[in-house]
């Protein structure tokens, strides 16, 4: 085979078919805007595992929300490095497999044209065969250290959920991955969509589900998945506030109350528990540093580095350039429960 090709080719047209099953609704060098409004009207792969509830900082109700044209997903630190890593990825993926490779862009399925994705490469020369040209994809991913034990048995769940939809909506028999983790570490594998049918129906299913009930009918899913995440959705969608509601008719904000209430309570009591435990602890230690059980070592008191603190008063008062140049507000927000409701309804 020959090495590494990337898209510098005659792009293809929109609309023409660039794999067994999938149409070409915007080609690779689209502007990120028009890009963003044509995955509106479509799941995409990235779509999937939140959707199916793998990912926690991005629930459901937020792929709900962006898909009726609100913006609410910020991105950040880690998307945009896993795009600046992903051609030098893809391209030692390329030579390591002596293949050939090269970009697409947003590509939907020509039956059911709410099935979309992008592919990260479109692969033209598979490695898995010398003979033909077997049609395949690659994936390319670019994760923290920190995730390094996730990849130890192949692509961790939500990784595998959005491969194996870009296999359903393109068509292949399997899908390339490969993942630079935490700068220097690479690993890199195979999907086959012969050992996932079954799971392959019932993501289908569960994105036509979530399309039809929730998107078309402008119905939002329940807010599930990191109750911060989607607080901070509701941030984005609703940046000032106003008035009143009445949630007297409203059973699941009720409940939501009364759990609020429940956990506010624990946690209080958990804190001033473990402080206590703490206190006790210490008093044990008297003199010594350390505690010991039978011999071996149970606990020590060891000092910690903590971050500095900063009298932002003197600051402000003897340098106060400095102080408007380096502190930004950061406005947040509380659930401030009426006293007549603190204790259930």
């Amino acid at each position: 085979m020959t090495t590494t090709v990337q898209a510098g080719t005659q792009a293809p047209a929109a609309g023409r078919r660039v794999t067994p099953t999938g149409r070409l609704i915007l080609p690779a060098d689209a502007d990120r805007a028009d890009w963003l409004a044509a995955r509106r009207s479509g799941i995409g792969s990235s779509d999937v595992p939140a959707i199916l509830g793998l990912v926690e900082k991005k629930p459901p109700i937020k792929v709900y929300f962006d898909k009726i044209g609100h913006n609410v997903d910020d991105a950040g630190e880690a998307a945009f490095w896993g795009t600046v890593h992903e051609e030098p990825v893809a391209r030692h993926w390329a030579m390591r497999n002596r293949s050939v490779i090269r970009r697409v862009g947003l590509v939907s399925h020509i039956d059911h044209p709410h099935w979309m994705t992008t592919l990260d490469r479109r692969v033209t020369e598979c490695p898995l065969s010398e003979d033909t040209r077997i049609p395949c994809a690659l994936e390319v991913k670019t994760r923290s250290a920190f995730k390094n034990a996730q990849w130890h048995a192949g692509a961790p769940d939500d990784v595998t959920a959005q491969v194996l939809w870009q296999i359903a909506v393109n068509g292949y028999d399997h899908m390339h991955y490969a993942v630079l983790i935490g700068g220097n570490e690479y690993h890199q594998g195979v999907i086959r969509a012969d050992q996932y049918t079954d799971v392959i129906a019932d993501i289908t299913t569960a994105m036509d589900k979530f399309w039809a009930e929730h998107v078309k009918a402008q119905v939002p899913p329940e807010p599930t998945g990191d109750g911060e995440a989607v607080a901070q959705m509701f941030r984005r969608l609703h940046p000032t506030r106003s008035g009143a509601v009445d949630i007297d008719r409203h059973p699941d904000a009720l409940d939501a109350l009364l759990d609020y209430n429940r956990h506010q309570r624990a946690e209080s009591e958990a804190k001033k528990a473990k402080a206590a435990a703490k206190a006790r602890m210490i008093a044990a230690l008297g003199d010594a540093q350390e505690a010991r059980i039978g011999g071996e070592r149970a606990y020590a008191l060891e000092p910690t580095s903590a971050a500095p603190k900063v009298d932002l008063e003197l600051l402000a008062e003897r340098w106060p350039d400095a102080y408007e140049a380096c502190v930004k507000a950061n406005p947040t927000e509380r659930i401030a429960i009426s006293k007549a409701f603190r204790g259930g309804i």
